[in-house]
């Protein structure tokens, strides 16, 4: 974006100043200031009626005679900010101005030019007025849209990471959304360098000090507002202006020291906006977890670059290269251990696990990516120095786990009843992966925990972590149950049986052969459990051999059906 002002320099390139064959004999590296308006004078004490910013125009009649009172002209003009002087030659002055005059504004770095032809002022000061007035016109249709594109976004609800991306669109500038503690939640390089961006970015943010709610650092060149409402401040929008780092002269009249009007409306709008959707999801999760969730779901289903992923991760605060990584899966052994109905408290209790993970990490000492991934399960991706922390880390964070939800007085707690023990109806499952040694991995240790807490619930062990190696029979055939070779041979086992009992669904024989071979193929017992007579049982198992066409006596039959079930079980779960 350009300033509302021209500057010097593009005052000089106008017509009506190049008529008068310009010169600049001092100051030239005040060219760029603005210029915010054109003001003829004649009287040496014109400095007290002036506010700074203007560009004076004198043909020097009125000028001291004596060197002091040159430089204590030039000296005036500088100490209040005008833009430069521009003196026509002719009138006063023939050949050039004073040397003295010229030695004065170098020394003060104010533009001082010569018009060598007799120009018409009024002409001058009719094209920059019009120039500042079409650029005023211009800043405020810009302003204007600007207030309009976020009130959009706010009226439709847009996440954080939309109101990042309008409002580098609508600048041209990088844009970065941290928290208090100088971690990044969202950010937008506009085109640029996002490693460049965001390399050592707390230690960064840390010397971007700006005084005042919104204000520009011109050390740094990042404007910078604070993001909140209702007293309650949660983070900082930055944007770097100007992108190349080169702090303009504007910043000695513009407002916040060197930011253009727009811009400072422009991260204003956006700030308020980001805080008036953060008031309206009052309820729902943080914007950390949000991020934590958009990274563990993008590793989980790629849907964004591994790269990209660890970027952002480390932005966040948590490093994933050259990490050891272990995810980790907690979830509730029952679906709906306290008997609640309905989504509102299924949300609530994934929420409450979701936090006491959280807590739990926290209490470890340990980095990590963490959020719900599912309706059921709360996931984490440990990254730890080495292979040999990860025992130590994994009884760290079950442990914490425990002690967090015990003293939240989850599952019964004031009962004497562990939340981990599979007896209570509030236990939780603590799975873990294999761990690997890269983030282009960290989906196969994802997935492997995922597998192992659903395996682990048919498992009324009071293990402490699940592993691989745990879950048993029941867990393998889990973790394989997406193998089509797995599905036909269940098809191929039970498929007949499944057929019968869809045409007689209210003899179920499928549930008949599930209590034979789980009571050991004692058929007393099966029919106790069954709730059946001896005879009627009997004759379940005969009917049940002849659709089958197999010897139920037979231990490898047996055992093959039983694996059978087993697998159709986890074929089954959700």
């Amino acid at each position: 974006m350009s300033a509302v002002f021209p500057t010097v320099r593009e005052v000089l390139a106008l017509d009506p100043v190049r008529h008068g064959a310009p010169r600049v004999v001092a100051g030239d590296e005040g060219l760029d200031r603005p210029v915010r308006w054109v003001h003829v004078a004649e009287v040496p004490d014109i400095a007290t009626l002036l506010g700074g910013g203007e560009l004076v125009l004198t043909t020097g009649i009125g000028l001291p005679g004596d060197d002091a009172g040159l430089r204590a002209f030039i000296g005036d003009l500088a100490d209040v900010g005008v833009s430069g002087l521009v003196v026509e030659l002719g009138r006063r002055y023939v050949s050039g101005v004073p040397r003295v005059m010229a030695a004065a504004a170098e020394r003060r770095g104010l533009p001082l030019v010569e018009l060598r032809r007799a120009t018409p002022f009024v002409r001058i000061t009719e094209a920059v007025h019009a120039l500042i007035v079409d650029a005023q016109l211009t800043e405020l249709r810009a302003t204007e849209e600007i207030h309009q594109r976020f009130n959009d976004l706010s009226v439709e609800g847009a996440d954080a990471a939309e109101v990042i991306r309008q409002a580098a669109e609508l600048s041209g500038c990088p844009v970065v959304l941290e928290n208090l503690s100088r971690q990044v939640l969202g950010y937008d390089p506009a085109g640029e360098s996002a490693e460049l961006l965001l390399d050592g970015w707390e230690q960064h943010s840390r010397r971007i000090r700006p005084a005042g709610r919104t204000a520009y650092d011109p050390d740094s060149g990042w404007l910078v507002t604070t993001v909140g409402a209702r007293g309650q401040d949660w983070g900082r929008l930055l944007l770097r202006w100007p992108a190349s780092g080169d702090v303009p002269s504007a910043q000695a009249v513009e407002p916040n020291a060197g930011s253009p009007t727009r811009l400072t409306i422009l991260i204003e709008r956006a700030a308020s906006t980001l805080a008036l959707g953060r008031l309206i999801r009052r309820d729902a999760e943080g914007l950390e977890r949000q991020i934590h969730r958009t990274l563990l779901t993008a590793l989980l289903d790629h849907s964004r670059p591994v790269d990209e992923v660890g970027l952002r991760a480390k932005a966040l605060g948590v490093v994933l290269d050259r990490r050891h990584l272990v995810g980790v899966m907690v979830r509730h052994r029952a679906d709906d251990p306290a008997g609640e109905v309905g989504p509102e408290a299924g949300q609530a209790r994934l929420r409450d696990l979701s936090e006491a993970v959280g807590q739990a990490l926290r209490e470890a000492k340990l980095t990590a990516l963490t959020s719900a991934v599912d309706d059921n399960s709360v996931g984490a991706l440990l990254a730890l120095p080495d292979a040999a922390a990860e025992d130590r880390a994994l009884s760290a964070f079950a442990s914490a786990l425990r002690r967090v939800r015990l003293d939240a007085g989850t599952g019964r707690a004031t009962s004497g009843v562990d939340p981990f023990r599979g007896g209570n109806p509030g236990a939780v499952i603590v799975a873990a992966g294999s761990g690997v040694s890269s983030p282009r991995e960290a989906r196969r240790s994802l997935v492997e925990a995922r597998q192992i807490a659903e395996a682990a619930r048919r498992d009324r062990r009071d293990l402490p972590i699940f592993r691989l190696p745990h879950v048993g029979l029941a867990g393998l055939l889990h973790l394989l149950r997406d193998e089509p070779r797995l599905q036909t041979f269940v098809e191929r086992e039970l498929g007949a049986l499944l057929e019968y009992d869809a045409r007689h669904p209210r003899e179920q024989l499928l549930d008949t052969l599930r209590a034979y071979l789980e009571q050991g193929r004692n058929k007393s017992a099966a029919a106790a459990a069954a709730h059946l007579s001896r005879p009627a049982f009997y004759e379940r198992l005969a009917r049940i051999a002849r659709i089958l066409d197999v010897d139920l006596d037979s231990v490898e039959a047996a055992l093959s059906l039983h694996v059978a079930l087993l697998a159709l079980e986890a074929v089954r779960a959700p």
